[in-house]
Protein backbone atom coordinates (compact mmCIF):
# COMPACT_ATOMS: atom_id res chain seq x y z
CA UNK A 1 0.00 0.00 0.00
CA UNK A 2 2.85 2.33 0.84
CA UNK A 3 4.32 1.77 -2.60
CA UNK A 4 0.98 2.55 -4.26
CA UNK A 5 0.65 5.74 -2.19
CA UNK A 6 4.21 6.66 -3.09
CA UNK A 7 3.58 6.09 -6.79
CA UNK A 8 0.33 8.05 -6.63
CA UNK A 9 2.13 10.89 -4.85
CA UNK A 10 4.91 10.79 -7.45
CA UNK A 11 2.33 10.89 -10.28
CA UNK A 12 0.64 13.83 -8.61
CA UNK A 13 3.97 15.66 -8.45
CA UNK A 14 4.57 14.97 -12.13
CA UNK A 15 1.10 16.26 -13.03
CA UNK A 16 1.53 19.36 -10.87
CA UNK A 17 5.01 19.94 -12.26
CA UNK A 18 3.73 19.57 -15.79
CA UNK A 19 0.89 21.98 -15.06
CA UNK A 20 3.31 24.52 -13.63
CA UNK A 21 5.58 24.07 -16.64
CA UNK A 22 2.71 24.61 -19.08
CA UNK A 23 1.41 27.55 -17.08
CA UNK A 24 4.82 29.25 -17.25
CA UNK A 25 5.04 28.90 -21.05
CA UNK A 26 4.50 32.24 -22.77
CA UNK A 27 1.28 31.66 -24.70
CA UNK A 28 1.62 34.78 -26.83
CA UNK A 29 2.43 34.16 -30.48
CA UNK A 30 2.76 36.09 -33.70
CA UNK A 31 3.54 34.95 -37.22
CA UNK A 32 3.69 37.06 -40.36
CA UNK A 33 4.93 36.76 -43.91
CA UNK A 34 5.46 39.37 -46.65
CA UNK A 35 5.63 39.23 -50.43
CA UNK A 36 6.11 41.86 -53.13
CA UNK A 37 3.36 41.41 -55.73
CA UNK A 38 3.25 43.09 -59.13
CA UNK A 39 -0.27 44.46 -58.71
CA UNK A 40 -1.81 47.76 -57.52
CA UNK A 41 -2.45 48.11 -53.79
CA UNK A 42 -6.11 48.94 -54.54
CA UNK A 43 -6.62 45.66 -56.39
CA UNK A 44 -4.95 43.58 -53.66
CA UNK A 45 -6.91 45.38 -50.95
CA UNK A 46 -10.22 44.84 -52.77
CA UNK A 47 -9.40 41.17 -53.37
CA UNK A 48 -8.62 40.40 -49.72
CA UNK A 49 -11.44 42.61 -48.45
CA UNK A 50 -13.93 40.37 -50.31
CA UNK A 51 -14.18 36.98 -48.56
CA UNK A 52 -15.66 35.24 -51.59
CA UNK A 53 -12.25 35.47 -53.30
CA UNK A 54 -10.51 33.58 -50.48
CA UNK A 55 -11.49 30.16 -51.77
CA UNK A 56 -9.56 31.02 -54.96
CA UNK A 57 -6.20 31.53 -53.23
CA UNK A 58 -6.55 30.39 -49.59
CA UNK A 59 -3.72 27.93 -48.75
CA UNK A 60 -6.01 25.65 -46.73
CA UNK A 61 -7.80 24.70 -49.94
CA UNK A 62 -4.78 22.54 -50.80
CA UNK A 63 -5.04 20.62 -47.53
CA UNK A 64 -8.72 19.74 -47.30
CA UNK A 65 -11.13 18.03 -49.69
CA UNK A 66 -14.16 18.44 -47.45
CA UNK A 67 -14.01 22.18 -46.74
CA UNK A 68 -17.46 23.79 -46.91
CA UNK A 69 -17.56 27.59 -47.07
CA UNK A 70 -20.61 29.49 -45.83
CA UNK A 71 -21.23 33.17 -46.60
CA UNK A 72 -23.69 35.63 -45.07
CA UNK A 73 -25.15 38.55 -47.04
CA UNK A 74 -22.23 40.85 -46.22
CA UNK A 75 -18.86 39.50 -47.38
CA UNK A 76 -16.88 42.72 -47.89
CA UNK A 77 -15.80 45.57 -45.59
CA UNK A 78 -16.23 46.15 -41.87
CA UNK A 79 -18.64 43.64 -40.34
CA UNK A 80 -18.21 41.18 -43.22
CA UNK A 81 -17.66 37.53 -42.36
CA UNK A 82 -17.59 33.94 -43.53
CA UNK A 83 -17.35 30.53 -41.87
CA UNK A 84 -16.15 27.06 -42.76
CA UNK A 85 -16.73 23.47 -41.78
CA UNK A 86 -14.37 20.53 -42.23
CA UNK A 87 -14.05 17.19 -40.51
CA UNK A 88 -10.32 17.11 -41.24
CA UNK A 89 -9.41 20.77 -40.63
CA UNK A 90 -12.04 21.70 -38.06
CA UNK A 91 -14.61 24.50 -38.09
CA UNK A 92 -14.10 28.22 -37.81
CA UNK A 93 -15.14 31.71 -38.78
CA UNK A 94 -13.60 35.04 -39.78
CA UNK A 95 -14.83 38.58 -39.32
CA UNK A 96 -13.52 41.95 -40.53
CA UNK A 97 -13.29 44.46 -37.69
CA UNK A 98 -11.44 47.41 -39.24
CA UNK A 99 -10.29 48.60 -42.68
CA UNK A 100 -8.15 51.48 -43.90
CA UNK A 101 -8.66 51.50 -47.70
CA UNK A 102 -5.59 50.37 -49.62
CA UNK A 103 -3.45 50.41 -46.43
CA UNK A 104 -4.57 47.77 -43.93
CA UNK A 105 -7.28 45.29 -42.90
CA UNK A 106 -7.85 43.93 -39.38
CA UNK A 107 -9.80 40.70 -38.88
CA UNK A 108 -10.71 38.29 -36.10
CA UNK A 109 -10.46 34.55 -36.67
CA UNK A 110 -12.09 31.92 -34.48
CA UNK A 111 -11.10 28.26 -34.53
CA UNK A 112 -13.67 25.86 -33.13
CA UNK A 113 -11.89 22.82 -31.67
CA UNK A 114 -12.60 20.04 -29.14
CA UNK A 115 -10.76 22.25 -26.65
CA UNK A 116 -13.24 25.08 -27.26
CA UNK A 117 -13.12 28.30 -29.27
CA UNK A 118 -9.78 29.96 -29.90
CA UNK A 119 -9.67 33.57 -31.16
CA UNK A 120 -6.77 35.38 -32.80
CA UNK A 121 -6.17 38.68 -34.56
CA UNK A 122 -5.39 38.59 -38.28
CA UNK A 123 -3.91 41.63 -40.01
CA UNK A 124 -2.98 42.73 -43.52
CA UNK A 125 -0.71 45.59 -44.53
CA UNK A 126 -0.29 47.02 -48.04
CA UNK A 127 2.78 49.11 -48.90
CA UNK A 128 2.76 50.76 -52.30
CA UNK A 129 6.10 50.47 -54.08
CA UNK A 130 7.53 51.86 -57.31
CA UNK A 131 5.45 51.18 -60.40
CA UNK A 132 2.37 49.18 -59.55
CA UNK A 133 4.14 46.78 -57.16
CA UNK A 134 2.84 46.30 -53.62
CA UNK A 135 4.42 44.74 -50.54
CA UNK A 136 1.72 42.63 -48.88
CA UNK A 137 2.15 41.54 -45.26
CA UNK A 138 -0.15 38.88 -43.77
CA UNK A 139 0.04 38.14 -40.07
CA UNK A 140 -1.75 36.61 -37.11
CA UNK A 141 -1.21 37.08 -33.39
CA UNK A 142 -2.92 35.94 -30.21
CA UNK A 143 -2.51 34.11 -26.92
CA UNK A 144 -2.96 30.40 -26.41
CA UNK A 145 -5.10 28.93 -23.66
CA UNK A 146 -3.67 26.51 -21.09
CA UNK A 147 -4.95 23.51 -23.05
CA UNK A 148 -3.53 24.85 -26.29
CA UNK A 149 -0.13 25.39 -24.69
CA UNK A 150 -0.27 21.86 -23.31
CA UNK A 151 -1.09 20.49 -26.76
CA UNK A 152 1.70 22.34 -28.55
CA UNK A 153 4.17 21.37 -25.82
CA UNK A 154 3.78 17.77 -27.03
CA UNK A 155 4.37 18.63 -30.70
CA UNK A 156 7.61 18.72 -32.69
CA UNK A 157 6.91 22.29 -33.86
CA UNK A 158 5.30 25.43 -32.46
CA UNK A 159 2.06 26.97 -33.70
CA UNK A 160 4.03 29.72 -35.43
CA UNK A 161 6.28 27.20 -37.18
CA UNK A 162 3.22 25.30 -38.37
CA UNK A 163 1.48 28.44 -39.70
CA UNK A 164 4.45 30.06 -41.48
CA UNK A 165 4.58 27.74 -44.54
CA UNK A 166 0.81 28.09 -44.93
CA UNK A 167 1.05 31.88 -44.98
CA UNK A 168 3.91 31.73 -47.48
CA UNK A 169 1.85 29.45 -49.71
CA UNK A 170 -1.18 31.73 -49.37
CA UNK A 171 0.77 34.80 -50.54
CA UNK A 172 2.17 32.81 -53.48
CA UNK A 173 -1.35 31.80 -54.51
CA UNK A 174 -2.61 35.37 -54.02
CA UNK A 175 0.17 36.56 -56.33
CA UNK A 176 -0.79 34.02 -59.00
CA UNK A 177 -4.50 34.76 -58.61
CA UNK A 178 -4.14 38.53 -59.08
CA UNK A 179 -1.76 38.02 -62.00
CA UNK A 180 -4.32 35.88 -63.82
CA UNK A 181 -7.09 38.30 -62.85
CA UNK A 182 -5.23 41.18 -64.52
CA UNK A 183 -4.44 39.19 -67.66
CA UNK A 184 -8.06 38.82 -68.76
CA UNK A 185 -8.86 40.89 -71.85
CA UNK A 186 -11.14 41.01 -74.87
CA UNK A 187 -10.97 42.76 -78.25
CA UNK A 188 -14.16 43.48 -80.18
CA UNK A 189 -14.69 45.32 -83.46
CA UNK A 190 -17.91 47.30 -83.10
CA UNK A 191 -17.99 48.18 -86.80
CA UNK A 192 -18.55 51.52 -88.52
CA UNK A 193 -19.75 54.34 -86.31
CA UNK A 194 -19.93 58.12 -86.51
CA UNK A 195 -17.78 59.93 -84.00
CA UNK A 196 -19.20 63.27 -82.94
CA UNK A 197 -15.89 65.14 -82.77
CA UNK A 198 -15.60 68.51 -81.03
CA UNK A 199 -13.05 70.88 -79.52
CA UNK A 200 -10.22 69.55 -77.38
CA UNK A 201 -7.20 70.78 -75.43
CA UNK A 202 -3.98 68.96 -76.18
CA UNK A 203 -0.24 68.65 -75.83
CA UNK A 204 1.77 67.23 -78.76
CA UNK A 205 5.20 65.62 -79.06
CA UNK A 206 7.34 63.32 -81.18
CA UNK A 207 9.00 60.29 -79.65
CA UNK A 208 9.94 56.69 -80.16
CA UNK A 209 6.98 54.31 -80.00
CA UNK A 210 8.54 52.48 -77.05
CA UNK A 211 8.27 55.51 -74.72
CA UNK A 212 4.76 56.66 -75.69
CA UNK A 213 3.16 55.43 -72.41
CA UNK A 214 5.84 57.23 -70.40
CA UNK A 215 5.36 60.45 -72.40
CA UNK A 216 1.58 60.27 -72.07
CA UNK A 217 1.91 59.92 -68.30
CA UNK A 218 3.69 63.28 -68.29
CA UNK A 219 1.57 65.09 -70.85
CA UNK A 220 -1.96 64.27 -69.70
CA UNK A 221 -1.57 65.79 -66.19
CA UNK A 222 -0.25 68.96 -67.81
CA UNK A 223 -3.36 69.25 -69.98
CA UNK A 224 -5.62 68.54 -67.00
CA UNK A 225 -3.81 71.13 -64.90
CA UNK A 226 -4.13 73.79 -67.63
CA UNK A 227 -7.86 73.18 -67.95
CA UNK A 228 -8.36 73.34 -64.17
CA UNK A 229 -6.36 76.56 -63.83
CA UNK A 230 -8.37 78.19 -66.63
CA UNK A 231 -11.79 76.83 -65.61
CA UNK A 232 -12.24 74.91 -68.86
CA UNK A 233 -14.96 72.26 -68.78
CA UNK A 234 -14.00 68.67 -69.56
CA UNK A 235 -16.74 67.24 -71.78
CA UNK A 236 -15.40 63.73 -72.35
CA UNK A 237 -12.73 61.19 -71.53
CA UNK A 238 -9.04 61.70 -72.42
CA UNK A 239 -7.79 60.44 -75.77
CA UNK A 240 -4.63 60.21 -77.87
CA UNK A 241 -4.44 61.24 -81.54
CA UNK A 242 -1.74 59.56 -83.60
CA UNK A 243 -0.81 62.24 -86.15
CA UNK A 244 2.00 60.10 -87.54
CA UNK A 245 2.92 56.51 -86.69
CA UNK A 246 5.92 54.89 -88.38
CA UNK A 247 6.31 51.35 -87.13
CA UNK A 248 9.34 50.64 -89.36
CA UNK A 249 11.29 53.54 -87.88
CA UNK A 250 9.73 53.08 -84.46
CA UNK A 251 8.67 56.73 -84.17
CA UNK A 252 5.41 58.61 -83.72
CA UNK A 253 3.99 62.11 -83.53
CA UNK A 254 1.00 62.16 -81.23
CA UNK A 255 -1.21 64.43 -79.12
CA UNK A 256 -2.63 63.71 -75.69
CA UNK A 257 -6.00 65.44 -75.45
CA UNK A 258 -9.08 66.16 -73.34
CA UNK A 259 -12.41 67.26 -74.91
CA UNK A 260 -13.73 70.69 -74.02
CA UNK A 261 -16.91 72.57 -74.86
CA UNK A 262 -15.74 75.65 -76.76
CA UNK A 263 -12.85 76.87 -78.86
CA UNK A 264 -10.05 78.21 -76.65
CA UNK A 265 -7.43 80.72 -77.76
CA UNK A 266 -4.28 79.97 -75.78
CA UNK A 267 -1.28 82.32 -75.25
CA UNK A 268 1.45 82.23 -77.91
CA UNK A 269 3.98 80.66 -75.54
CA UNK A 270 1.60 77.96 -74.27
CA UNK A 271 2.48 74.31 -74.84
CA UNK A 272 -1.18 73.43 -74.31
CA UNK A 273 -3.22 74.17 -77.43
CA UNK A 274 -6.79 73.85 -78.70
CA UNK A 275 -8.00 72.10 -81.84
CA UNK A 276 -11.14 70.62 -83.37
CA UNK A 277 -11.94 67.01 -84.23
CA UNK A 278 -14.48 66.81 -87.07
CA UNK A 279 -17.54 64.59 -87.06
CA UNK A 280 -16.50 61.55 -89.08
CA UNK A 281 -17.13 57.91 -89.88
CA UNK A 282 -14.71 55.48 -88.29
CA UNK A 283 -14.26 51.80 -87.55
CA UNK A 284 -14.53 51.44 -83.80
CA UNK A 285 -12.68 48.70 -81.90
CA UNK A 286 -13.05 48.21 -78.16
CA UNK A 287 -10.39 46.74 -75.90
CA UNK A 288 -11.39 45.64 -72.43
CA UNK A 289 -8.15 44.94 -70.64
CA UNK A 290 -4.62 46.13 -69.99
CA UNK A 291 -3.05 48.66 -72.37
CA UNK A 292 -0.38 46.07 -73.24
CA UNK A 293 -3.01 44.56 -75.57
CA UNK A 294 -3.51 47.78 -77.55
CA UNK A 295 -1.24 46.64 -80.38
CA UNK A 296 -3.45 43.60 -80.94
CA UNK A 297 -6.58 45.76 -80.79
CA UNK A 298 -5.21 48.16 -83.43
CA UNK A 299 -4.22 45.27 -85.68
CA UNK A 300 -7.70 43.78 -85.30
CA UNK A 301 -9.29 47.07 -86.35
CA UNK A 302 -7.15 47.42 -89.47
CA UNK A 303 -7.73 43.76 -90.32
CA UNK A 304 -11.48 44.40 -90.20
CA UNK A 305 -11.08 47.33 -92.60
CA UNK A 306 -9.16 45.16 -95.08
CA UNK A 307 -11.55 42.22 -94.88
CA UNK A 308 -14.64 44.38 -95.40
CA UNK A 309 -13.52 46.36 -98.43
CA UNK A 310 -13.12 49.60 -96.48
CA UNK A 311 -10.38 52.21 -96.88
CA UNK A 312 -8.77 54.11 -94.05
CA UNK A 313 -8.88 57.91 -94.39
CA UNK A 314 -5.18 58.81 -94.30
CA UNK A 315 -6.04 62.53 -94.13
CA UNK A 316 -7.68 62.08 -90.73
CA UNK A 317 -5.56 60.63 -87.91
CA UNK A 318 -6.74 57.66 -85.88
CA UNK A 319 -7.19 58.00 -82.13
CA UNK A 320 -7.95 56.03 -78.97
CA UNK A 321 -10.29 57.09 -76.15
CA UNK A 322 -9.74 55.95 -72.54
CA UNK A 323 -13.17 55.25 -71.07
CA UNK A 324 -11.77 54.03 -67.75
CA UNK A 325 -9.55 55.97 -65.35
CA UNK A 326 -6.84 53.64 -63.94
CA UNK A 327 -6.80 55.81 -60.83
CA UNK A 328 -10.40 54.77 -60.16
CA UNK A 329 -10.34 51.18 -61.48
CA UNK A 330 -7.26 49.31 -60.19
CA UNK A 331 -7.80 46.10 -62.16
CA UNK A 332 -6.38 46.45 -65.72
CA UNK A 333 -8.76 43.71 -66.87
CA UNK A 334 -11.61 46.24 -66.47
CA UNK A 335 -9.99 49.10 -68.39
CA UNK A 336 -11.93 50.06 -71.52
CA UNK A 337 -10.22 51.71 -74.50
CA UNK A 338 -12.01 52.65 -77.73
CA UNK A 339 -10.00 52.83 -80.95
CA UNK A 340 -11.33 54.93 -83.86
CA UNK A 341 -9.85 54.52 -87.35
CA UNK A 342 -11.44 57.06 -89.75
CA UNK A 343 -12.59 55.57 -93.05
CA UNK A 344 -13.55 57.12 -96.41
Amino acid sequence: MKIIKYLFFLLLLVILGGAVYVALIDGKYQVEESRVIDAPDELLFDTINEYKTWEKWGPWMDESDDLIMEYPENTSGVGASYSWKSETQGDGKMKTVKTFPFTSIDQEITFITPMGESKSDVYWKFEKLEGRKTKVTWGMKGEQSFMEKAFWATQDSTLSQMLRPMYQRGLEKLDAFTEEKMKVYAVNVDGITEHGGGFYMYSATASSIAVIPEKMAQMLPAVKSYMTENNLAQTGMPFTIYNEYNEEQGTAIFSTAIPTRDKVVTPKESTILCDFLPRQKAVKTTLKGDYIHLKEAWETGYKYIGENGLEANEQSPAFEVYRTDPEVEPNPANWITEIYIPVK
